[in-house]
């Protein structure tokens, strides 16, 4: 990685409208519309957002463009969970189209998920040894299909994917060239110290999804006690600063490595109905903003 200076850590923070609840799993709660969710971003001073899922913003990317310019945004990226394990599925149509998509819209990095294939993040089948070759190949193929594109392919730890666990991550860095995704919440209920992974491969890291978490209850989903829906909406993520990550030192060891990528906030959440102007997940956004003001100084 480079180590010229940095652009300011606040000018890297960009949204994501899963902090808003807004999420591609089925009966996920209520679904906030994307206009309320851009002008909120934009009213806490954010300049650019990650996509979010299918359906959210306009299909067609010029349109999606136009959305985007209209409430004073950038694209970053798109979230985009594909199944690379199974022989009987291509992955790279979906990438393909996910691919157009981020070039027209100025964005640079796809974030990727190793899917399962089954709605929802609460049960993952076992790939087995020649489901984990295909899936560890078709991520070296995606990043360089990406590449062709001017765009970073990241591989992000997801709870509920194939790539969830401490060794699950160690797997794809040991046996790809994929970089990572780094999510601070991911990374921490999969068992994994995002602080530790920066340390470790700070030049694996292509991008960051800042979260914080409640340890007590990330525990009882790696146990099996809770499922990851159902631990979001009892609280698994926290505004950044009331959690158990600690975020000063993971930002302080990836600038002090050379990051000079984006920061996207996600506190997931799940919502159960319409929340009132100026509540809601726009104080818990607005909160993770000043803490990292005093991480910033």
């Amino acid at each position: 990685m480079t180590t010229a200076s940095a652009p300011p850590l606040l000018s890297r923070v960009a949204g994501a409208p899963i902090s808003w609840g807004v999420c591609e799993v089925p009966g996920w709660g209520h679904q906030l519309p994307a206009g309320r969710v851009l002008a909120e971003m934009r009213q806490l001073g954010l300049t650019a957002t990650e996509f979010g899922p299918d359906g959210f913003l306009p299909e067609r990317p010029a349109a999606r463009a136009v959305e985007l310019a209209a409430h004073g945004l950038a694209a970053v990226g798109g979230f985009v969970p594909v199944v690379l394990h199974r022989p009987d599925h291509d992955p790279m149509p979906a990438v393909r189209t996910a691919l157009y998509a981020l070039t027209a819209c100025g964005a640079r990095t796809l974030v990727l998920a190793a899917a399962t294939g089954l709605d929802g993040y609460d049960t993952r089948p076992e790939p087995g040894a020649d489901g984990w070759q295909l899936l560890l190949g078709r991520l070296d193929a995606i990043a360089d299909l990406a590449a062709e594109f001017g765009i970073v392919a990241a591989l992000h730890p997801h709870i509920g994917t194939l790539v969830e666990r401490a060794d699950e991550v160690q797997r794809v860095l040991d046996g790809s060239a994929a970089p990572l995704c780094l999510d601070t919440g991911h990374l921490l209920v999969g068992g994994t110290d995002p602080v530790e992974l920066a340390r470790r491969a700070p030049d694996r890291i292509a991008h960051v999804h800042l979260k914080d978490v409640d340890d007590t209850v990330a525990r009882e989903v790696r146990e099996g006690r809770i499922g990851y829906a159902r631990a979001v909406a009892a609280g698994l993520y926290r505004p950044l600063g009331r959690g158990d990550v600690d975020i000063a030192a993971l930002v302080r060891t990836l600038e002090g490595h050379g990051y000079r990528g984006w920061y996207v906030m996600e506190q997931d959440t799940v919502l159960s109905d319409e929340p009132d102007p100026g509540a809601g997940p726009l104080r818990d956004v607005a909160d993770s903003l000043d803490f990292l003001r005093t991480v910033a100084v």
